[in-house]
This record gives C-alpha cells, sequence and structure tokens, in this order.
C-alpha cells in the first residue's frame, strides 16, 4: 500500500471522538475536494509502498487497539481487505475513514463515511479537468447504501454554508435505512476561528435537523498539522 503516514493519537471526529487511535493514513484519491485538508495524499500524493506485513509490525509496537483507516481514499487499494483482515484477526477495532465511492470486502468495526456535497467541487481553473472527474465520481449513494447494510456507520457531511442542509436532506431520501442520529454534520474549516464562526449557525440547525453536531477537535487540540 502507498502510506503517507502512520502515528498514535487521539480521534478528533465523530462518535470515538478522544479515542487513542492508531492512524494508517493512505495516499491516493479518487477525489479533489477543494477543502481537502491533506492534500499530500490526495491533490500531490506522496507516500511510501509498505508491505502488509511492515505495516502490521509497525502497528504491534504501538499501544493503541483501535486502527482509523483513513486517506487519501483508504477503499481504493486492494490490499485494504488483506489489511483489515488481518487487522481483525488480530483484535483491533478498526475505523475505515472513506467518501463512500468505492466498495471493498473489508472488515470494519466503524464505517465512518463522509459524502461529498456539490460544495466540494473544486473549480476548472484550479483543478482542470478533475473539476468534472470529481462531481462524476463524488456522488455514489448506491455504494454508500451497501456500506451502510454491512457495518455499524457513521454518515459525516462536511457543511459550509446553511444551503448545503437542504442538499443533505435530498441526498438522505437516497438512503432509506439511515437513523438520523448517525448523521454527523462537520463544519468546513482548518482553523479553529473558521470553525467557531459557522458552529454558531450549523449547531442550531442540528438541534432542528435532528441531526449531530460533530467538531474537529483535533483542530482544536493541535492545530491543523500532520501526525495529529
Amino acid at each position: 500500500m502507498l502510506v503517507s503516514e502512520i502515528y498514535s493519537s487521539r480521534q478528533g471526529e465523530g462518535r470515538l471522538t478522544g479515542q487513542p487511535s492508531i492512524f494508517i493514513r493512505t495516499s491516493g484519491c479518487n477525489l479533489r475536494c477543494h477543502f481537502c485538508d491533506t492534500p499530500f495524499t490526495s491533490w500531490a500524493p506522496e507516500g511510501r509502498h509498505i508491505s502488509i506485513t511492515d505495516l502490521l509490525e509497525q502497528i504491534s509496537k504501538m499501544a493503541p487497539k483501535h486502527v482509523v483507516l483513513t486517506g487519501g481514499e483508504p477503499m481504493l487499494p486492494r490490499a485494504a481487505t488483506k489489511l483489515t483482515h488481518h487487522l481483525n484477526e488480530q483484535d483491533y477495532h478498526i475505523t475505515i475513514e472513506t467518501s463512500g465511492t468505492v466498495m471493498r470486502d473489508v472488515n470494519c468495526d466503524l464505517m465512518s463515511i463522509s459524502p461529498k456535497l456539490a460544495n466540494s467541487t473544486p473549480s476548472r481553473s484550479r483543478a482542470g479537468d478533475w473539476a468534472s472527474r470529481h462531481e462524476n465520481a463524488r456522488h455514489r449513494p448506491d455504494v454508500v447504501n451497501q456500506l451502510i447494510s454491512r457495518h455499524d456507520y457513521q454518515l459525516k457531511f462536511v457543511v459550509s454554508q446553511p444551503s448545503d442542509l437542504e442538499e443533505i436532506e435530498q441526498y438522505l431520501e437516497l438512503l432509506p435505512g439511515v437513523h438520523r442520529h448517525r448523521v454527523l454534520l462537520m463544519p468546513e474549516g482548518v482553523e479553529a476561528s473558521q470553525l467557531a464562526e459557522r458552529e454558531t449557525w450549523l449547531l442550531p440547525a442540528c438541534d432542528e435537523h435532528q441531526f449531530t453536531y460533530c467538531p474537529r477537535m483535533h483542530i482544536h487540540w493541535y492545530g491543523n498539522k500532520r501526525g495529529t
């Protein structure tokens, strides 16, 4: 697998916020979100190829028993299936953080799906052909429905502006099995000040729509930097 980084930290988003975890960040993505906070795994992917055997050896030397497979898009590499089966055999709790655009036969205790809204699509002036490639690839409710039928899950939507709420409601109509309390709305931003500003209107919007507000606690704890 092409891996950008492996590190131990605390989960900063979602139901397991605060949980000490080992993060395996794969490199490579089929999307180009304009607000991507890990461009070194998407816009300009970098990393090194690591065998499953070497990955498991590195993980065994770290304390947490929770593993977060993230990216980039961690469901892209076929080796994700083999890696998660080995982690499951070794009794790790496995979270996969995915855009919900790729289907794999993986072992997973929590499928953390972040479907990308229209607010994610980059401009053609910045992204060139990737603007249309992203727009064509980002919306895969068929894949999301398969993932939520097979795994414990949470849905995390990145919200930039109040009008995104209408698009989220329309999206959920395509996912009839989703429980609203598993829908998490997360403010877009990589600075604590940005998150605080959006929280002022997103938090009451979550209450109104019966969604869960999802702060980006790692930004508050560490700032927007790698290895956190």
